[in-house]
């Protein structure tokens, strides 16, 4: 599977963002989140998706990143989908607040055939926007993003994020 050593990568340099020291200037953990929603991909059904992802912040910004994941399966068609993305939000993390962001995310389809499976990969570009909701020790979050790949997909997502100590 030629998409193995992209995927290692992928996870890989993941795993360095998250694990290594911060210093002043520099992005660190603050949060870790999850999310769910449906999306309607070229060439399949519509399909609920679910999803992870890390958030990394500059002290005293409102940029984040967002390293994660997403997983979809319709009809015979699956897609893991790896992606680092970069959100922007207008207001303090105290306050309801919109944001947008963009990023890339390798997608690993699948698709179940009556003989060998079919399986490939690409890398696609995202566009989201959004609104985050501060609730308690926890932050709400509901999402519109566009992929644009191959297998363009359109989705409209929800989750939340635990943030940790004062980024």
């Amino acid at each position: 599977m030629k998409s193995l050593p992209v995927l290692a990568a992928l996870l890989f340099a993941l795993m360095v963002l998250v694990l290594a020291p911060t210093s002043a200037g520099a992005f660190g953990l603050s949060g870790i989140g999850a999310r769910i929603g449906e999306v309607d991909p070229d060439g399949a059904d519509g399909a609920f998706t679910i999803g992870g992802h890390f958030e990394l912040e500059q002290s005293g910004t409102r940029l984040h990143l967002q390293p994660g994941v997403m997983y979809w399966s319709s009809g015979g068609i699956h897609d893991f989908n790896p992606n680092l993305d970069v959100m922007y939000h207008f207001n303090p993390a105290s306050r309801v607040s919109p944001y947008v962001g963009g990023g890339v995310g390798g997608h690993f389809y699948s698709i179940d055939l009556p003989g060998p499976n079919d399986t490939h990969s690409d890398l696609g570009a995202n566009f989201f926007g959004g609104v985050l909701v501060p609730s308690g020790s926890l932050r709400l979050f509901g999402e519109g993003r566009y992929v644009a790949t191959d297998r363009s997909q359109f989705m409209i997502t929800g989750g939340v994020t635990m943030p940790f100590g004062h980024h």
